[in-house]
């Protein structure tokens, strides 16, 4: 499972407080004190979004998703994340998903939506229209095209304008799997001291990364608690939400045990099988799932075989 890491700077741990959400009444201004406004800490599954026979966006099944996730104890969602297959729809569709999901969304419930794109310009515009539509954050992922010349300079410079631009708080997104690029930690340092980013969703797996940002930051920032962003939310997300809640009251052996059930199938929808697999279990389990939007392709018959036993081996099925 992947973990959204905020963090705030002293002055704002100074000034006073959190509110559990972000006002509707927003200006570039006032998301500069994100961090003092904007609890972000929860679960969030990173939504999946389906398709029809067309592969068009099927926004009635959408919609039925959306209720059922309305019933399990959520913090809110990540609408156009990798597991939303962005890449693949129209700046358009995009926009168009996010104001779906966040006329259905509970008023309590965040959303986050990704925003990123190859260029600061279409990264800056597409955040202004995610705000629009209703996101409370939106989620940057780096830009990846010409990763050859993405250094730490290039990507602090980037993050800075899409940071100052935006309406609503910034999160970055990290996921070298996807774009062959890992953000810098010296560009999450710095970029940390920006008031409107949130946070880092670190999708590189390496846990070493946690450690050094600490110490990195030790001095002068602190660690919020954490949100989580996992895919098998869309799937067991009631058991997901109840690992937090055991880790949140230190009932770690508790935790533990349902950890271990949730680590295999976890791996089977992320590194493993990837976005046709995590479509595939959330039909098992009585969500829309359904086919990608080419070029993604369906399971094979091995690799469906080897889902249900990852699944059936924990006792999920």
């Amino acid at each position: 499972m992947l973990r959204v890491r905020p963090w705030r700077g002293v002055s704002a741990l100074l000034s006073g407080g959190r509110s559990p959400a972000w006002s509707s009444n927003r200006s570039p201004n006032r998301s500069r004190t994100a961090e003092a406004r904007l609890d972000i800490s929860g679960i969030y599954p990173p939504i999946a979004t389906p398709f029809t026979a067309s592969e068009d966006v099927d926004y009635q099944r959408l919609e039925e998703n959306l209720q059922k996730y309305a019933k399990i104890p959520f913090r809110g969602l990540v609408v156009q994340g990798s597991n939303g297959e962005y890449p693949f729809l129209t700046e358009e569709e995009r926009v168009e998903v996010v104001r779906a999901v966040r006329q259905s969304l509970p008023t309590d419930k965040l959303l986050m939506a990704g925003s990123g794109c190859e260029s600061t310009r279409a990264t800056v515009r597409l955040s202004e229209k995610m705000a629009a539509a209703g996101a409370d954050a939106v989620l940057v992922v780096t830009p990846c095209f010409y990763k050859g010349k993405m250094d730490s300079s290039a990507l602090i410079q980037h993050f800075t304008k899409v940071a100052d631009s935006s309406p609503v708080p910034v999160v970055l997104y990290s996921v070298p799997a996807n774009t062959g690029l890992e953000l810098p930690l010296d560009a999450v340092v710095q970029l940390s001291q920006h008031p409107n980013i949130l946070g880092l969703k670190d999708s590189g797996g390496d846990v070493r990364n946690i450690s050094t940002l600490t110490f990195m930051k030790k001095r002068t920032f602190y660690m919020d608690p954490p949100c989580g962003v996992a895919a098998l939310a869309n799937v067991l997300g009631r058991e997901v939400c109840e690992l937090e809640r055991l880790c949140v009251s230190g009932r770690w052996e508790e935790a533990r045990v349902l950890q271990q059930r949730l680590i295999e199938p976890n791996a089977a929808v992320t590194r493993k099988l990837g976005v046709p697999a995590l479509k595939q279990a959330m039909e098992w389990f009585g969500f829309h799932g359904g086919a990608c939007r080419s070029p993604l392709q369906p399971l094979t018959e091995a690799e469906t075989q080897q889902l249900r036993r990852d699944f059936s081996s924990s006792g999920w099925l």
